[in-house]
Formats: structure tokens, C-alpha cells, sequence
């Protein structure tokens, strides 16, 4: 077999297979006929090494099960091989976001209600365990010793408040806090800790941890600002050809997520079907899964093509609908010989995938999961202070700072700092990836100081777009 191109997951130090596969389509909606477990066993014989399912996607973690122990990928099993384990990358989800609350009270946010089943799910370190029993256990709730995830992704972020649930009593998780998010307890479960009381065991059940979404790149940055640590790993975000149509997430969330060395997972690379035969919505029975490969109009080796063309991208997960003994017609074997990029396309190809989505009328196809473009923005939270640190030198500074602009259809290429209406100064635009703002110094004369100034900050995309924020006075009378 000829050796897959892999790329590096970011600081998780793995190489993944440029195709993944995910755990949806015929994996969590096989018409009859359709047998999920041979679709998985497929892959696996191709040499995929990176797979995605989730705790809220039906069958899906029972059909990777009953194929793991065919594969001998189950410690559960005599013929278990660890070694063939450690090379696939395992991935799966949690929607929940708080670990511990107040009984009777509720994050809004939170998705814990219809999340409680047979096997008592009520917090992410449960999702993690019922993971692991329907991927290496009884199915039953029990899982063998040496299961693990490579990683669990909290599922679906699309507020800021979310991320602040994640966070809550990050830095103080103790026992005795009424509240606490997810995300401690998760660092808990990978490095085999009970900071929060909720790992008595002090298990080590996962490796990395990631976050995905689909509508608010904001959001996303977010996230990836509160993380001082660092241990945010992953983001899974969508990518396809309409992605520049709406907020887009190639200049926002994918460039802060590769600045900040995370792996970048892309999904919906056909925009779950929308690009073909279904209408503009989540798929949700067997019907809408699509089991041609492409279509004249959308040929799908062109989108995929084009997602891991996208800066920053390490894999693509993709669901299959079917797959063949003839090759032209097996989705999975086609999708990965699509993946086989040796170099990236360039912006004339991307451009013309572009157009060919909105020739065959489907450059609407992510309405119903990606956020409304708003173009570029105007920088956010603009400050301006007085720094009287000089007084030797009868001189001063004002500080200006701010926060990142969101990109348009058009990466950030700096921000203008203006004095009324003169511009004093240039900051390259860089993905921010802290909580520490840009900032620009105007150093002030005696003379200078002996007015009111008013500064605003414009940003400037790479075809010249402007966005300028409100101007902010101040007098150093």
C-alpha cells in the first residue's frame, strides 16, 4: 500500500492522515442495506489513522466498538495490539459544559438535559466514560483498564458564554465550589489528577483535549485567548468554499488556532451534503446521507482539495456514505485519493472552486450552521491612558490600545493608530491569541501635552479594506 501524506496535528505532536473520518453518515444513520462496521474496517485497511465520533451521534460509538474489537483494538480482548492502538488518533465529543452545579440549577448553555441515559451521563468525565465503554467496553457503562481517548472535544462552542462555563473555577476547582466547568475536570481525566473531586481515582483517560464549532469564530478565539496554558489542543472548525460568504474562519479562528500551534481539524468540507442532494439543514435520518462520489457540477476531490488547501489545516474528517469494491465508485477510497495533496492548490484553483460552488447555486449551502458575514470589523475595545513615567525628560506617552479586528472575506494585514485624523503610527496585525491587547505608544513634547487628543484606530485588510473604530478623547490638562 503507498504511503499516505500525513501532516503534524499541531503540539500534540501527531501525524494524522490529511483524510480522517468521521463518525457521521452511514456510521450514525446507515440505511438498510448499509453496513457501518465495514466502512470503519475499510478505512482502517487504507491506513486512516485519525477518526471522529461523538457522545450525541446515536450508533456511531457502538459501531466504532464492534469494529475495534474485529480489529484488535480493544483491551478488553486477549488479541488486543497496543501498538496498532497507538497509531490511530481517536477522537471524541462532549455538548456538556459544566462538570459540577448547584442541584436544580442549570447553565443555559449547558445541553444537560436529554444527556442523561442508562448509563447516569450527566457531565463531561461521564461522556468520557461512556465513550469509552461503547468504544472498548461492555457497551454497558464498563470500560477495561488501559482505554483511552486521544482526545475529547468539547462539541458545538458557540457563545462566549460558553467558554466562560468551560473556565469557571479553572484556577480554584476545590471541592467546595458550588460550580465548576468542564475543562477542569477534563485536565483532571489527562493527567490522572482530582484537583475537583470528581476523579477519585485519578484515572488517565484522555491524552488531548479540543474544542469544535460551526457558527461563531469568535467564539472560538475566545476560547483560545482564555487558555493560558495551553491545554486547548484541537480545534475542529468548519471549512469548505462558501466559508468566505459568511464570517469566515480561515482568517479568524483557523489562523489564531495554527498561531497558538493547535491542530486544525475541518468538517463539513460538502457542507453535510447541502452541496449535493439534500436541503439547506443538519442531516438527521438515512435519507440524507449522500452515497454518490461527487457530482459532474461539484466534483468532491476538488473540495477536498480545496479544504486542506486552507492555511493551517491537519486533517479533514469526512463522513462516507458508501463504499465499493470498484474504486470510481467507492466514496472512501475516492475522498482519499482526493487527500493525497502534496502542494497546496493555488488562488487561482481555490478561486475557481469559488465560483464553481456558486455556479451550481450552492453558495448558500452554510446558512444553517455558519454565522452571517459582517465584513471586516473596527478594532475592539479601544483604550487610550496617560503613562507619566518620563517626567526627567518633560515627556510623556499615551497608550492606545485595543483588541483584534474579525476578518472579512480578506486576511488583517495591520491597524492604523490616528491622531486626529492623522495617522502616527502602523501595528502589523497578528492573530491574537491572549488576553494582552495591541497596543501603540505616542510619545508627547511638553508642547503636545498641552491639548486634548483624540485617537482612533483603523484596520486594514490585504486589498485595503478599512474599519476604524469610534475616536476616544483625552485631556492631559
Amino acid at each position: 500500500m503507498t504511503q499516505l501524506i500525513t501532516r503534524r496535528l499541531g503540539r500534540t505532536g501527531r501525524h494524522v492522515t490529511t483524510l480522517g473520518l468521521g463518525g457521521q453518515a452511514s456510521i450514525q444513520w446507515a440505511a438498510e442495506g448499509v453496513n457501518p462496521i465495514s466502512i470503519i474496517e475499510k478505512a482502517f485497511q487504507l491506513g486512516i489513522n485519525y477518526i471522529d465520533t461523538s457522545n450525541i451521534y446515536g450508533p456511531s460509538q457502538k459501531n466504532f466498538g464492534e469494529a475495534f474489537r474485529r480489529l484488535k483494538l480493544s483491551p478488553s480482548r486477549d488479541d488486543y495490539n497496543p501498538t496498532v492502538r497507538e497509531q490511530l488518533f481517536i477522537a471524541s465529543k462532549t455538548h456538556i459544559r459544566s462538570e459540577r452545579r448547584p442541584e436544580g440549577e442549570r447553565f443555559r448553555t449547558d445541553f444537560s438535559e436529554g444527556m442523561v441515559d442508562e448509563f447516569g451521563v450527566s457531565t463531561a468525565i461521564d461522556d468520557v466514560r461512556r465513550s469509552l465503554s461503547l468504544l472498548f467496553g461492555d457497551g454497558q457503562g464498563d470500560y477495561p483498564e488501559g482505554a483511552y481517548l486521544d482526545s475529547i472535544q468539547f462539541h458545538n462552542i458557540n457563545t462566549k458564554d460558553e467558554v466562560d462555563m468551560l473556565f469557571e473555577g479553572f484556577d480554584d476547582p476545590s471541592p467546595d465550589r458550588p460550580w465548576i466547568g468542564s475543562l477542569v475536570a477534563m485536565l483532571d481525566l489527562r493527567e490522572g489528577t482530582n484537583r475537583t473531586g470528581c476523579n477519585p481515582k485519578k484515572e488517565k483517560l484522555v491524552k488531548h483535549i479540543g474544542i469544535s464549532g460551526h457558527w461563531n469564530t469568535a467564539a472560538h478565539i475566545y476560547a483560545i485567548q482564555r487558555d493560558r496554558q495551553r491545554i486547548i489542543d484541537t480545534l475542529l472548525v468548519t471549512i469548505n468554499p462558501s466559508d468566505r460568504k459568511y464570517m469566515a474562519h480561515r482568517h479568524n479562528a483557523i489562523a489564531a488556532a495554527a498561531a497558538a500551534d493547535m491542530g486544525v481539524i475541518g468538517m463539513k468540507v460538502f457542507a453535510d451534503a447541502s452541496y449535493y442532494h439534500k436541503e439547506v439543514r443538519f442531516s438527521n435520518k438515512p435519507e440524507d446521507v449522500y452515497c454518490d462520489v461527487g457530482s459532474p457540477e461539484m466534483p468532491s476531490g476538488d473540495l477536498i482539495r480545496y479544504a486542506l488547501s486552507v492555511e493551517g489545516i491537519s486533517t479533514l474528517i469526512v463522513g462516507i456514505g458508501h463504499i465499493d469494491e470498484k474504486a470510481e465508485k467507492c466514496q472512501l477510497k475516492q475522498n482519499l485519493a482526493a487527500a493525497q495533496l502534496a502542494e497546496s492548490l493555488d488562488k487561482d484553483e481555490m478561486n475557481r472552486i469559488e465560483k464553481m460552488v456558486v455556479s451550481a447555486g450552492k453558495d448558500s449551502a452554510n446558512a444553517y450552521f455558519q454565522r452571517k458575514a459582517i465584513g471586516l470589523t473596527a478594532p475592539r475595545n479601544v483604550g487610550v491612558e496617560e503613562d507619566s513615567s518620563m517626567p526627567a525628560l518633560n515627556r510623556s506617552a499615551i497608550r492606545v490600545s485595543w483588541d483584534t479586528s474579525y476578518a472579512g472575506t480578506e486576511p488583517i494585514e495591520r491597524y492604523d493608530v490616528l491622531c486626529d485624523e492623522e495617522v502616527i503610527g502602523t501595528v502589523p496585525h497578528v492573530p491574537q491569541i491572549t488576553q494582552q491587547p495591541f497596543h501603540f505608544d505616542d510619545i508627547l513634547s511638553e508642547d503636545q501635552r498641552k491639548s486634548a487628543r483624540q485617537y482612533r484606530v483603523r484596520a486594514v485588510d490585504a486589498v485595503g479594506n478599512q474599519a476604524e473604530s469610534n475616536p476616544l478623547a483625552i485631556d492631559l490638562l
